[in-house]
């Protein structure tokens, strides 16, 4: 699609009003206090690469890619402009203008085909197996390392050796009476670098009345591709995945994952399939899309039996952007921790505070990555939580490496690892 005639680009620039009121809920302007990292600043230059007063370089591309696409900006913004997706039209734009081999490799060929993306990672996890990532380490090659590399190669944990496809049935039966046949979209970080939640979310809603299938074809949900400036291959994955899904006859489909689960709503489908012949099916995919602590909670209601011999434990939670901004899914994570026995939870200062991770961003820019993420790190340790949870793999991994660089006690957790606990206490009791 031609970038002027993007409906955002095309319909939305002229909103603007000045006001500023992006600027002051972006965590990144907050750290690089200068115009063109504020998502006003991005709208100018969106606005100014339409009509060619600046050409579409990676300079410009650098510039716009500051931004952590986490759609704060976009929910307060009182024109009601979407400015992630300006941002994200205007990268590609620039992209294909500025092909790149490896970016082509990397988004176009390797994240498109799961088997090619899960060998690559188990191999990596190979590596770091025979600790010749520590090797590198010591002995300076990580040095020679493009870019941020040599700081964001840390940041990545400990790869598991069998990815979760290979350890969960593509159908999986309800115990006891069947309320609901649930489609489960697993994302590429679960099922690669945290198996034990696509675990834990198979056991927990089995164990409710779901049968859960697991389509073996699905692919990426595209948001990382949306994010580096490949808005034509997350268009492909996503008419891919719809029809993949639309084949069965699913009451819900649920996810683990808020960039999964963000890349999937209605909203970004629109942005992404809106204007093309997959539109209808785009509609009927995402009428069906749910978050799963959404689903645990509006859905299936589901309960935990009083247990007094739980150890109390001190949890706080960390909201992902992509589910919190523009979804508002807050709170059901949020009351599934409280129904879970022993669980208190405490809040941060700053509730909806980021992270820094979003995804590859902690990859492409380490140095403000982690300036976002040592606040965050701050409010964690401010709330004496033993645990942090988060509905997030990408958040997950970044929290991690925050305990790691501040050398706090703690761990992280997605709430469904709590509730299949506290489910297999309820077997237990009832055995």
């Amino acid at each position: 699609m031609d970038f002027k005639n993007i409906p955002s680009v095309k319909e939305q620039i002229m909103k603007c009003v000045r006001c500023g009121k992006c600027r002051s809920v972006c965590p990144v302007f907050a750290e690089l206090h200068y115009e063109s990292a504020a998502p006003r600043g991005h709208v100018f230059m969106v606005q100014m690469l339409r009509d060619g007063v600046v050409k579409p370089t990676e300079e410009v591309n650098e510039r716009l890619a500051q931004c952590l696409l986490c759609e704060k900006c976009t929910a307060v913004c009182p024109s009601g402009i979407d400015i992630h997706e300006l941002n994200a039209a205007a990268r590609s734009y620039i992209n294909h203008k500025n092909p790149s081999v490896g970016k082509d490799l990397l988004f176009d060929t390797l994240w498109t085909s799961p088997a090619l993306l899960n060998f690559s990672t188990t191999l990596l996890g190979g590596v770091q197996k025979a600790g010749l990532q520590k090797l590198a380490r010591h002995t300076g090659l990580t040095r020679l390392l493009p870019g941020n590399l040599p700081q964001a190669e840390k940041i990545l944990d400990k790869i598991p050796l069998r990815n979760a496809r290979s350890r969960i049935a593509e159908v999986n039966p309800a115990q006891g009476e069947q309320r609901f046949k649930v489609g489960y979209f697993l994302g590429c970080a679960t099922d690669m670098l945290y198996p034990d939640i696509a675990l834990a979310t198979i056991e927990v809603l089995t164990s409710n009345g779901c049968e859960v299938i697991v389509p073996r074809h699905s692919k990426c949900c595209g948001l990382p591709h949306i994010a580096n400036g490949k808005l034509e291959t997350a268009r492909d994955l996503a008419a891919h995945n719809c029809q993949i899904y639309n084949a069965y006859d699913f009451d819900y489909i649920v996810t683990d994952c808020g960039s999964c689960s963000s890349a999937l709503s209605a909203e970004n489908l629109n942005f992404l399939l809106g204007q093309t012949a997959d539109a209808p099916a785009a509609e009927i995919f995402a009428a069906k899309i749910m978050d799963l602590s959404q689903f645990l909670i509006e859905v299936l209601d589901i309960q935990f039996p009083a247990n007094n011999e739980a150890r109390p434990v001190k949890v706080t939670y960390h909201d992902p952007c992509h589910l919190a901004n523009i979804q508002k899914v807050t709170e059901q994570p949020r009351e599934l921790l409280k129904r879970i026995p022993g669980v208190e939870l405490i809040e941060m200062s700053d509730t909806n505070y980021c992270c820094g991770g979003s995804g590859t961003y902690s990859i492409t820019h380490y140095q403000t990555s982690m300036k976002i993420l040592d606040k965050k790190m701050t409010m964690i340790k401010l709330t004496g939580a033993e645990l942090i949870a988060t509905c997030c793999p990408s958040c997950i991994m970044q929290l991690n490496y925050g305990l790691r660089q501040h050398d706090m006690k703690g761990r992280v957790f997605h709430p469904i690892q709590l509730a299949r606990e506290a489910g297999r206490k309820k077997a237990r009791n009832s055995a």
